[in-house]
């Protein structure tokens, strides 16, 4: 049942996406043209874009795609794939230690991105809750294979595994390309960061490219790269919780917009919803918020902040929001009511 909400929540912003840029005008480039996969980051990847042919379009799509396919196998923490060291490797003990494992650069950069997002984020994103995260995962997914027998991880096993997330355990050589893991009961979760650097990454090489003109969609965490060829902006819609219709309709170019939110992975136990966005103090599923949106340049950026603004209160968010130039955010309670910061309006379709 999560997967497919999960999916379908990827696929709505598609349609939106599809329908949006439709236009009974000529474009000063082409046609539009899309392309999917669900084989990567456990979500939907969808790929629009204009190109003169569909034989162009395939081209850049797949090698969109194969990008996203070496990402997610550099990134997985709970996959071993042959013939590559991943995160999974890095979070492997042998004889009851950590080795030090030598990874590809893309994993030294991702890793030295998420220190940099728990120095900004003062620890709300740690990438180093996998003791904790994986309690709770382990029994999310127990819970859905047996709705019956659903339990929520006991506390003092939360606590045990907190004592085993200082982030000064991950020992990050950048020069020699290797990462050790000082604590032998640690493990690495960068579930709330990967998806989003890997899509701002594999944006970023279609600019280096002079690649316009397409929007990345996975799993919802959607970047646009440059205008429509036309020199209008791309509409991306934003999921209501609650409902049907959109909350939002923004226009973008050359940003992202992520979400966060309680309605997208859960599970129950005694009738009660259990969502994955766990807050590192309580060590329980963050209270307050449906969903968090974040629009910003950079979509790991955007990936981490929506996750820190979940987990903050909202006069903290907002705080936090406002400092930050070229951020914006709109918080969903649990009630329906929506706060949005001081320059979010300026995105919205008029």
């Amino acid at each position: 049942m999560m997967k497919k909400r999960t999916i379908c929540t990827a696929l709505a912003v598609c349609i939106l996406l599809c329908f949006g840029l439709s236009s009974c005008t000529a474009q000063p480039r082409g046609n539009q043209y899309s392309a999917y996969s669900m084989e990567y980051f456990d979500t939907v990847i969808t790929v629009v874009g204009y190109e003169d042919t569909k034989e162009e379009f395939d081209a850049v799509a797949e090698e969109i795609l194969s990008q996203f396919a070496e990402y997610h196998r550099l990134y997985s923490i709970y996959h071993r794939f042959e013939g590559i060291e991943n995160l999974c490797t890095v979070n492997e003990t042998v004889d009851g230690a950590h080795r030090t494992v030598t990874v590809d650069r893309r994993i030294i950069d991702l890793l030295l991105y998420a220190k940099e997002m728990y120095a900004v984020t003062d620890g709300t994103v740690n990438i180093a809750m996998g003791s904790v995260l994986s309690l709770w995962h382990n029994y999310r997914e127990l819970g859905k294979d047996n709705p019956a027998g659903a339990s929520l991880p006991p506390m003092n096993r939360l606590r045990g595994a907190a004592g085993h997330t200082d982030i000064n355990g991950l020992i990050i050589d950048a020069e020699n390309n290797t990462v050790t893991l000082a604590d032998p009961l640690m493990k690495l979760d960068v579930g709330a960061i990967a998806k989003g650097y890997a899509v701002e990454c594999v944006a970023r090489s279609l600019e280096a490219r002079g690649i316009t003109g397409y929007v990345l969609n996975v799993g919802g965490n959607v970047r646009a790269v440059g205008k429509k060829p036309n020199g209008t902006l791309w509409t991306v819609g934003i999921e209501n919780p609650i409902g049907e219709e959109y909350l939002a309709y923004l226009q973008l170019e050359d940003e992202s917009v992520v979400t966060s939110g309680s309605y997208q992975r859960y599970y129950y136990v005694d009738g009660k919803a259990y969502h994955h966005i766990i807050h590192p103090d309580t060590l329980m599923p963050a209270e307050g918020f449906m969903s968090v949106s974040v629009i910003c340049k950079d979509s790991g950026f955007g990936d981490a902040m929506s996750t820190a603004l979940f987990c903050l209160t909202l006069e903290e968010g907002l705080a936090l929001v406002e400092s930050v130039s070229d951020l914006e955010a709109m918080w969903v309670a649990e009630d329906g009511s929506k706060t949005v910061s001081s320059g979010w309006n300026a995105y919205v379709k008029k």
